[in-house]
């Protein structure tokens, strides 16, 4: 098995293949590079990485702490089962623990959770129809393989709200939140950065598209869906993209691995 292969596979496992350090230290480093892919919002959003087998122990994003300062150190520790997590001294922001707290208590698979705002996915979750045409094999990768959201209602700060979101995601790896932003998932900080990755420049593809005002070339269910299940041949390819982008930061920055 390859080194990438074998990452990927440890990865799966949670903590029991992986030091907590190291967990810690890939979703450092998501935080940094979503600054580099402008997905930043001010001192807001959050990503969030399961630590114990049941996904119930989370690393979390500190309250109101800019991406690009964010160290593996910094992380906060939390458990889904306890409902005092709001009232600790560090506690972390509730919109955060509204939706991490609940994916990560309710959806076993969505061991990686990342919720942002980025320019495009969000610019076409604010449209009459949100959905992602496949237009390009980009488009084509999450045919069938999203889910949409159009219950937004404000803030989300509850847990009656994180548990809508959990049931709206269902079995699928991410989700559109309609008028809101998007929600991905993954087994491991790097499935999960690369769903994000290709989520936001497929949505970009499509608005500029749309802003040609021609008419789009919609595959055919058929082409879509082939393309879709060609991708599945290149997941390990996140590996070595998430390598060489903490790579990238090493050379301008480590601080993200303190």
């Amino acid at each position: 098995m390859s080194a990438i292969a074998t990452h990927a596979a440890a990865g799966t496992l949670g903590c029991e293949a992986a030091s907590l350090h190291a967990l810690r230290v890939d979703l450092a480093a998501a935080f940094r590079l979503a600054v580099k892919m402008d997905w930043h919002e001010s001192v807001g959003n959050h990503f969030s990485l399961a630590v114990s087998d049941n996904g119930h122990r989370f690393l979390l994003n500190p309250k109101w702490r800019h991406f690009s300062l964010i160290r593996a150190s910094d992380l906060l520790l939390v458990d889904s089962d306890d409902a005092n997590t709001l009232a600790r001294p560090d506690a972390p922001d509730s919109t955060a623990w509204c939706i991490h707290g609940q994916l990560h208590r309710l959806v076993p698979h969505a061991r990686c959770v990342l919720h942002v705002h980025p320019p495009y996915v969000t610019a076409l979750a604010a449209l009459q129809n949100p959905r992602l045409l496949p237009i390009e094999q980009n488009t084509a990768r999450f045919f069938n393989r999203l889910a949409y959201d159009a219950g937004f209602t404000g803030l989300a700060d509850n847990a009656a709200e994180g548990r809508r979101l959990a049931a709206a995601l269902g079995d699928k790896r991410s989700m559109i939140l309609g008028n809101h932003g998007v929600l991905v998932t993954g087994p491991t900080v790097a499935e999960a950065f690369e769903e994000l990755y290709f989520l936001e420049r497929a949505a970009k593809t499509l608005m500029l598209a749309y802003a040609s005002g021609q008419s789009l070339a919609v595959l055919s269910d058929e082409v879509a869906e082939r393309t879709a299940v060609a991708w599945e041949d290149f997941r390990e390819s996140a590996y070595a993209h998430f390598r060489d982008l903490k790579t990238v930061l090493d050379r301008e920055d480590p601080s993200y691995r303190d």
